[in-house]
């Protein structure tokens, strides 16, 4: 490595982040980069150990431990060390198709597995990337090269998310000739709609957009395949058809009241604020969803988090986050070693914009909605809460959170949003195209394969393995092509680069 004992010398440092008090206003990112020179110290701290398991992309206890990318993190880390950006841009651009994205949404898990952070703070590789391909981007570096010749091969690929562009970019690069499908008005599946902009910018996903058309991708947006579009004709017209819709059908509640006006979908809710900010120019807030109302949010994960925080900045009285299970320990048990992913709590920028807007953390723990109560013109105007309790079901051993008898109260609402999750792909693309589905909704292929149950119909993403992370789809997307390509060229190569 660049500096042998630079674990030793130098602490974590995490790049400058704007004051709640001062983000809030806005709905721009709000994390800055540090200077090249203190760039180069953090990833000195990279020790080069002997198992780098930042780059595994393995399953341990049922979740991800490491980069299901396998970015090479040692050598990239090395690199940004003796800084050399343009080399680390190249050697990460050899596993990676889109680090501007992920160096702004991914919950790092290379730092979770990072052996760095056994005794100490892991190394910085979430900024450390995004530093590379910033830089990459300043200096010209970031290219979608047109093939020089062409397969004669079309591919449709269904979906602009995470996984349909990531498909999109191997396959042209392989030389196919093909064309992104978009139900909405905009290119981005997830990334454009159902992620804050304060999140990630959708400027980041533009000029990306923008290198692949110049290198000859086709992207067709407002176009629903399976019911604005045959399905039937799109399978005719392309040699193959890559399905990459992500896992859309939101989770539900089904208890009384659930008709209420002002009781919303997370991802739909994020979205029409998201479009109204663009179609504005962001010149139109949209503070009429939120302003002066007692929002709930349920459902603790990353989607919960952008409720909060783009909540905060409409304006709501007040915002009240709930979290079914325990509230989880601030450091590892013996029961979830390294590396493993850390089951720890996290606070994420939302939870903190709701402490310094109302004075506390906006999460409760152990609770649920028992019932919702409305007025005689059926909008929402309370809630009624209940707690739960941990109980081990001695026939199966499971552990489930059943209601404790008594602990019901009404809490004012006037907005709900539902972040319980996703149930998997929705019914109406894969019986459009006629494709076998598993238990969970899930499109169905062998294990670690990507054809589906028709002839030349793909899948990948979220649609395939369910509700997920960017960087699982993107890993899914760039799979998924080179499935693709080997199959409509009768030999398998590596992803080009």
């Amino acid at each position: 490595m660049g500096k042998t004992t630079g674990y030793l010398e130098y602490e974590r440092m995490d790049g400058p982040v704007r004051t709640e008090a001062d983000r809030v206003r806005d709905f721009k990112e709000f994390h800055g980069e540090l200077p090249p020179v203190e760039r180069q110290k953090q990833a000195a701290r990279c020790m080069d150990c002997g198992v780098p398991f930042c780059q595994a992309g393995t399953m341990l206890a049922g979740m991800a431990s490491g980069c299901p990318l396998h970015n090479l993190v040692p050598e990239i880390n090395d690199l940004i060390c003796r800084g050399r950006m343009e080399e680390a841009y190249h050697r990460l651009s050899v596993t990676h198709s889109f680090p501007e994205f992920t160096g702004r949404v991914c919950p790092a898990l290379c730092e979770a597995a990072c052996t760095c952070g056994v005794h100490n703070t892991p190394v910085t590789t979430k900024e450390n990337e995004r530093a590379v391909i910033e830089y990459a981007y300043a200096h010209g570096l970031v290219r979608e090269e047109t093939p020089a010749t062409r397969t004669g091969k079309r591919v449709a690929v269904v979906g602009s998310g995470p996984s349909g562009l990531a498909a999109a970019q191997v396959l042209n690069r392989k030389g196919h000739s093909v064309t992104v499908f978009e139900r909405r008005d905009r290119i981005g599946g997830l990334l454009r709609y159902g992620i804050p902009n304060m999140k990630l910018d959708k400027s980041v996903i533009d000029r990306r957009v923008k290198l692949m058309e110049e290198a000859g991708v086709q992207f067709v947006v407002n176009a629903d395949i399976g019911r604005d579009v045959s399905a039937e004709k799109l399978a005719e017209e392309y040699d193959a058809v890559v399905l990459a819709c992500g896992a859309s059908h939101a989770r539900d509640l089904d208890v009384p009241g659930r008709d209420a006006k002002g009781i919303r979908f997370a991802v739909d809710f994020l979205s029409e604020v998201t479009k109204k900010l663009l179609d504005s120019d962001f010149t139109d807030i949209p503070t009429y969803l939120a302003n002066d109302k007692d929002v709930i949010v349920i459902g603790g994960g990353d989607t919960g988090n952008d409720c909060v925080g783009t909540c905060v900045r409409l304006g709501a009285k007040s915002i009240t986050q709930l979290e079914m299970m325990p509230e989880p320990p601030v450091a590892r048990t013996p029961g979830n070693p390294w590396p493993e992913w850390p089951r720890v709590k996290k606070t994420d920028y939302g939870q903190e914009e709701a402490a310094h807007r109302f004075g506390d953390d906006p999460r409760v723990y152990c609770t649920t909605v028992k019932e919702f109560i409305k007025d005689d013109e059926g909008n929402l105007i309370e809630a009624v809460l209940v707690t739960l309790a941990p109980q081990k079901d001695e026939a199966t051993g499971r552990t489930r959170m059943v209601p404790v008898e008594g602990s019901e109260r009404k809490v004012p609402a006037q907005l709900v949003l539902i972040a319980a999750g996703f149930l998997g792909s929705e019914s109406y693309v894969t019986e459009a195209f006629g494709v076998e589905t598993d238990a969970r909704t899930n499109v169905k292929t062998a294990p670690g394969e990507y054809r589906t149950s028709k002839k030349n119909i793909f899948t990948a993403g979220d649609m395939h393995r369910g509700q997920s992370l960017v960087v699982w789809a993107i890993s899914e997307g760039r799979n998924a092509a080179l499935a693709v390509d080997a199959a409509l060229m009768g030999y398998a190569e590596p992803a080009a680069n």
